[in-house]
């Protein structure tokens, strides 16, 4: 079960829809301090009044950042640095899936970019913040779909993480995922005392996610059939960010608010540690 969270600060990204929205309300409901991060200025403001009239906790601010930029996505932690100086709780929850290959102002394939990429220099950037808010807790959005498609299990291609040499959507994202897990394993392993890591299979959620041309918008109405609502998809992410139950906790995949084990290529510790140099190298000189 969660707890109170008078005096925590907890930023979560991707929150001005879907089951970031979510997490920030039922954080907000919890009496944390919630800092929600957009892109749009109109709808992360229009957000952040709506969380705090339906919580009833003013305590609810915005920073905005676009994702995709790893040098926006340093910009964003600078802030919370000067602004706040002390976090308690950093929800990575941003992502998408993108029907064609397309490429970010980094050069960097969209969806490797913004699912992990971005996941990866927030946290990074962010540790000190987190540091002098011990105890405190990293929570990162993962999914099922790190297993890979039908009889294809997700294999990160170290020679080809820009999928230049061929784009399949499903399995992209699931390649994605697969790097939120590794990644996760790696932070919990450098984070040091007081940090924990943890991430998270949200379900399969009716959100905009499929909002996409073609046979995407098609398959929705019949897979939404069987989706969970935001509020449901929130509950484990609400659960890492505060429950007593994980406090001590770290470098776990949960499902439901249950462990869960992932695949055995998401449990391969000399991957996580190759993916984490890599990743180094790819945003080291992005300011």
């Amino acid at each position: 079960m969660e707890t109170g969270l008078k005096g925590r600060r907890v930023l979560v990204s991707g929150a001005t829809s879907g089951i970031g929205k979510e997490t920030a309300r039922g954080l907000a409901r919890l009496g944390a301090e919630v800092v929600v991060v957009g892109r749009s200025p109109d709808k992360t403001e229009a957000v952040v009044e709506e969380l705090r009239q339906s919580t009833g906790n003013p305590r609810v601010a915005s920073l905005l950042c676009d994702l995709s930029s790893i040098a926006e996505v340093r910009r964003l932690a600078a802030e919370v640095e000067r602004r706040y100086g002390v976090l308690h709780v950093l929800v990575n929850n941003a992502g998408g899936m993108n029907p064609k290959r397309e490429v970010t102002v980094d050069g960097f394939e969209r969806t490797f970019a913004v699912n992990h990429l971005a996941y990866f220099v927030l946290a990074n950037a962010l540790l000190p913040a987190l540091r002098k808010g011990a105890p405190a807790r990293i929570v990162q959005v993962a999914s099922e779909a790190h297993r890979g498609v039908g009889f294809r299990p997700a294999r990160l291609d170290f020679d080809d993480l820009q999928a230049e040499r061929g784009y399949s959507a499903f399995d992209i994202y699931g390649r994605s995922k697969l790097a939120n897990i590794l990644h996760t394993r790696e932070l919990a392993r450098r984070a040091g005392a007081g940090v924990t890591a943890n991430c998270l299979h949200p379900g399969f959620v009716a959100s905009g996610f499929l909002d996409k041309p073609g046979l995407w918008r098609a398959v929705k109405p019949l897979a939404y059939l069987f989706a969970l609502d935001n509020v449901a998809g929130a509950r484990t992410s609400i659960y890492l960010a505060s429950s007593p139950e994980v406090a001590e906790v770290t470098g776990e995949y949960f499902s439901n608010c249950r462990p869960r084990r992932p695949t055995r290529a998401a449990q391969d510790d000399e991957a996580a540690r190759r993916l984490w140099e890599v990743s180094e190298a790819l945003t080291r000189d992005l300011r």
